[in-house]
C-alpha cells in the first residue's frame, strides 16, 4: 500500500469519490487532502469526514496569506479542532511569487506554526526560495513536533540541513523529471525512515506524464524513483514511507 500524502482533491476533475476509488485500484490506500485557503480547507475538512481513507489538512498557503485575518484565524482552528484535520498546511514561505507580501507570509507562517505546536498537528511546509527563512521561523517559533517538508525541491546541502533539525522530507513527481538530478541527489542522502510520499495532484505529473493532470496514484512512480534512487525495491519503499506517513500524520491507517 502506498499513501499520498499531499494532494487537492478541489483541483482535480471529477467527484473527490471517484478520484480516491480510482486511487484504489493503483494501491494507493490513504490520501491526505490539503486545503490552501479557508474555502478548500473546509472542502478536504468535509471530504475526510464523508470518504473512507481520506485525511484532511487545513492551512492558508503564502499565496493567500493576506486572507489570514483573525476570523479567518479561528475559522480555520476550527476545522483543525476535526478528528479527520490531521494536519496545519499547506503553510510556508514563497519569495518566488510573491503573491502575497513576505512580512504578511511570514506573519501568516507563524500563526500557523503556533496552532500546528498548540493542537498538537503536523505542520506541512511549502518552501520557495526562501529555505533560510523557513528554517529561521521554524527555530524562532517554536517548532511543533511534527514537520514535513512539502515537495522538496533543494539540493542535497539543504536537505541534510533538514533531517538534521529532525524534519520529514516529501517526494513528489519533480525526482523523477530528467533535468532534476539535484532532487535525485537529495533524495539519495536522506534516509529512508525521513521520506513520505506524494503527488501534490493535480501539479507536479511525474515523467513520463509530464504536462498531464496528476493524480494519486501517480505517486507509485515516485516510490519507483525513490527505490532506484536508494538501490531498494519498489515494496520496500512502499513499506516504509507508508509506516512513515502513519507516524507523522498521526492517520488512522488500520483503525
Amino acid at each position: 500500500m502506498l499513501i499520498d500524502t499531499h494532494c487537492h482533491l478541489h483541483l482535480l476533475d471529477g467527484r473527490s469519490e471517484s478520484v480516491v476509488a480510482a486511487a484504489g485500484d493503483d494501491d494507493v490506500g490513504w490520501i491526505v487532502d490539503v486545503g490552501i485557503d479557508l474555502a478548500s480547507s473546509a472542502d478536504a475538512a468535509g471530504n475526510a469526514a464523508r470518504i473512507a481513507n481520506v485525511s484532511a489538512a487545513a492551512g492558508i498557503h503564502p499565496h493567500n496569506a493576506i486572507e489570514l485575518t483573525p476570523a479567518v484565524a479561528d475559522r480555520l482552528e476550527d476545522l483543525l479542532g476535526m478528528d479527520d484535520v490531521v494536519g496545519v498546511g499547506e503553510t510556508g514561505l514563497d519569495y518566488f511569487r510573491n503573491h502575497s507580501p513576505r512580512e504578511v507570509q511570514r506573519n501568516a507562517f507563524a500563526k500557523q506554526i503556533e496552532l500546528a505546536r498548540r493542537l498538537d498537528k503536523v505542520l506541512i511546509v511549502h518552501c520557495r526560495d526562501a529555505f533560510d527563512d523557513v528554517m529561521a521561523m521554524l527555530d524562532g517559533e517554536g517548532t511543533p513536533d511534527r514537520v514535513v517538508f512539502h515537495c522538496f525541491t533543494g539540493g542535497p546541502e539543504m536537505a541534510r540541513k533538514v533531517v538534521e533539525a529532525g524534519y520529514m522530507l516529501s517526494f513528489s513527481g519533480n525526482v523523477t523529471f530528467k533535468n532534476a538530478p539535484q532532487q535525485r541527489n537529495a533524495c539519495e542522502i536522506v534516509p529512508l525512515d525521513r521520506i513520505v510520499l506524494e503527488t501534490d495532484s493535480p501539479f507536479l505529473t511525474p515523467h513520463p506524464y509530464r504536462g498531464q493532470t496528476n493524480k494519486p496514484g501517480r505517486v507509485a512512480i515516485t516510490a519507483q524513483t525513490v527505490a532506484e534512487v536508494h538501490d531498494v525495491t519498489p515494496e520496500h519503499v512502499a513499506q516504509v514511507t507508508t509506516a512513515n506517513a502513519i507516524r507523522t500524520f498521526r492517520l488512522p491507517v488500520g483503525g
